[in-house]
């Protein structure tokens, strides 16, 4: 056979074969030399390679479109964290300026850290709602629990070495953000809120601290922090009544009177060594026993209330039990002391008396009052309590 005829029929076949495979690889041998070529891969048919071409521009498209879609939301993911930094480093700033670490808000600052950011926020903020103008009313205690959410404060920050980011205290004044007061629902005060990462309604989301809790002060207020939050507040740390300056004038003082004092103790010139100063000690303290006056310090009762219907009225007697103010205290143990005092005078010194006659009238003049006093107490406790004491006469009598 011809060599240009066996060429013809082997190239003849292998079209055959691409043409029934449509793509295959084409192993060529040179007949002169015997010697396999190298294979290359090709479509034979047009149109498969049109069809390939058109086919592969989608997958660019989504390629593409993919490539875009992850690179804008990693764009997004980092604008985010970066401005959640900012609001973070923001707080931090107005908390350093804070001498108690307690940051003042606003309405512009409610916005810019409580209400624009989504949620959930980095961090939670621990509220207290306060208003200058009801601070002269003491049945409120407004300043009193201002300095005790300062105490709390300043004892997180101490406690957690000034690196802790995840809560932040903060207070409101009334006359400053009255749309903040109205967007949180606050009508009553002391209150106090605390606004969780997760809090998009600040009235309905946030939690309220229960004004029950507030007798316990500060202490109460780190057990709310902890139960809501799962942080640890730490110690309280409360300055102390002296400070080391006072502490050490007094100790050179006593150091230096010491000579002078101990000379008045062994020479009996001391006020201790006065029956005087014993029985005014002993008054007193029966003064202090039948006022109720540890009840009005352990309570921190005040003196008086303004009456809500009319605030130039004032209130000194409160008509309910369990409580009483400082007033209404003093007055019962007023009356208990004069029933005392007669008493005393009657038993100790009426009977020196040698005159029968004074001694009657001394006596006519204890009773009528002691009776007096007795009878405006058992009043004032049955307009109180709504109980009364009734008197029974012997029934050998009847």
């Amino acid at each position: 056979m011809d060599l240009n005829d066996l060429s013809s029929d082997t190239t003849s076949l292998s079209r055959n074969s691409i043409q029934s495979t449509r793509q295959s690889h084409l192993v060529q041998t040179n007949v002169k030399t015997g010697k396999k070529l190298r294979p290359k891969l090709f479509v034979a048919n047009p149109e498969i390679r049109k069809l390939s071409k058109e086919m592969a521009i989608p997958s660019c498209s989504a390629y593409l479109f993919l490539l875009s879609f992850f690179t804008l939301s990693l764009f997004l993911a980092i604008s985010t964290a970066e401005s959640e930094l900012e609001l973070v480093a923001d707080l931090r700033a107005l908390q350093s300026e804070s001498k108690s670490g307690v940051i003042h808000l606003d309405d512009r600052t409610i916005a810019k850290f409580l209400t624009s950011p989504k949620t959930p926020r980095p961090y939670s903020i621990l509220i207290f709602f306060d208003a200058t103008q009801l601070h002269d009313k003491t049945e409120l205690h407004l300043r009193e629990l201002r300095q005790e959410f300062a105490l709390v404060a300043s004892s997180f920050i101490t406690n957690h070495n000034n690196s802790n980011t995840k809560l932040f205290f903060a207070d409101i004044e009334f006359r400053e953000s009255q749309s903040s007061f109205h967007l949180f629902g606050v009508n009553s005060l002391p209150h106090i809120r605390l606004v969780g990462p997760t809090a998009k309604s600040l009235k309905d989301e946030s939690e309220q601290m229960d004004q029950g809790d507030f007798s316990r002060l500060a202490e109460s207020m780190a057990e709310f922090v902890e139960s809501r939050t799962k942080l640890t507040v730490g110690p309280i740390h409360r300055p102390p009544i002296i400070s080391k300056t006072q502490m050490g004038l007094i100790v050179a003082l006593l150091f230096i009177s010491s000579p002078f004092i101990a000379k008045k103790i062994f020479a009996g010139e001391t006020l201790l060594h006065d029956p005087k100063i014993w029985l005014s000690g002993a008054v007193f303290i029966y003064f202090f026993s039948v006022s109720g006056a540890m009840h009005n310090i352990i309570r921190k009762m005040p003196m008086f209330l303004v009456d809500r219907n009319d605030p130039n009225k004032l209130i000194f007697f409160y008509q309910g039990s369990g409580m009483q103010l400082g007033a209404e205290g003093f007055a019962v143990g007023f009356l208990y002391t004069i029933v005392g005092l007669l008493l005393a005078f009657v038993t100790h010194l009426l009977v020196y008396v040698k005159n029968a006659k004074a001694k009657r009238v001394a006596m006519v003049f204890a009773i009528c009052v002691s009776f007096w006093a007795v009878q405006k107490v058992i009043f004032l406790d049955n307009w109180k309590t709504g109980y009364g004491i009734h008197g029974f006469w012997p029934s050998s009598w009847n």
